[in-house]
């Protein structure tokens, strides 16, 4: 198959997302429900923090508004793997009814082409209050502001999202091999869950659990500390943009693996 160039894959990204556009806005209200939905969702995230600091001025050293930091970091990191890779999760549906042998047979890379299907336009609403907690977080901590420290901010949130997008692609791709991995998919985002917290507060055999099996660390805290710790960043900080391009690379190529084997024949 030839070679592809990223400026060949935008144009086919931009036609495609613009169709999808399209579609959805012909059911607005529906869009309308589910994004008010979710910004309902991440407010009663914000309200937890505000109960639990009532009562306690900090969590193992951690200030209210270091968690809400972490909060929105978190929100805005995982934004990604809703808006753009949302199509994971009707990739079994796909594979056990024989439908997804219909992507095999494309001239471009299977997986950009299945990705590139789906825009869930609700994860924007994430978006939004994700930068709006991380914004009035960062005010109220007093934390400097340069280019520096943009681009520190903009090259580790990117990177950030590279782990979650990681984690499910892989727990996806376990279709091509189990008939129920919608419950390995439910696991993986529940997960997701711990990246708005510290894993300081966690036991040891947490913290190692989130860092080196289900790197649930490096969406958030790892990333964050390099903005909230300036004068004391570990060295795994200054490794997550390298563990997110790692674990994304192997994760596509274990989707890819499972795409590559997939006998079209259904469950």
């Amino acid at each position: 198959m030839k070679r592809r160039g990223f400026s060949f894959y935008l144009r086919i990204y931009c036609k495609i997302l613009s169709q999808d556009l399209k579609s959805k806005m012909s059911y607005r209200a529906d869009f309308i429900i589910s994004t008010i939905g979710m910004i309902f969702t991440n407010i009663a995230g914000f309200i937890s923090f505000w109960i639990l600091f009532r009562n306690f001025p900090s969590i193992n050293g951690w200030s209210y508004h270091e968690m809400l930091f972490l909060y929105g970091f978190s929100l805005i990191s995982l934004t990604p793997v809703q808006c753009f890779f949302d199509n994971n999760w009707n990739l079994r549906m796909y594979v056990y009814s024989g439908d997804f042998i219909k992507y095999c047979f494309r001239p471009i890379n299977l997986f950009f082409y299945f990705q590139s299907e789906v825009f869930d336009i609700k994860g924007l609403g994430q978006l939004a209050f994700g930068l709006g907690t991380l914004i009035y977080a960062w005010n109220k901590i007093e934390l400097a502001f340069t280019p520096v420290i943009l681009l520190k901010i903009v090259v580790f949130l990117i990177t950030s999202s590279l782990i979650m997008i990681a984690v499910m692609n892989a727990a996806a791709a376990t279709c091509f091999w189990i008939t129920n991995s919608f419950y390995v998919m439910d696991l993986a985002l529940k997960f997701k869950d711990y990246a708005r917290y510290p894993i300081t507060i966690l036991s040891p055999v947490f913290r190692f659990i989130f860092t080196f099996i289900m790197p649930i660390a490096f969406i958030a805290y790892y990333p964050s500390l390099v903005i909230l710790r300036p004068d004391n960043i570990p060295l795994l900080s200054w490794l997550s943009p390298l563990f997110g391009c790692i674990f994304f690379w192997l994760s596509y190529k274990f989707w890819m693996y499972g795409a590559m084997h997939y006998s079209g024949t259904g469950s």
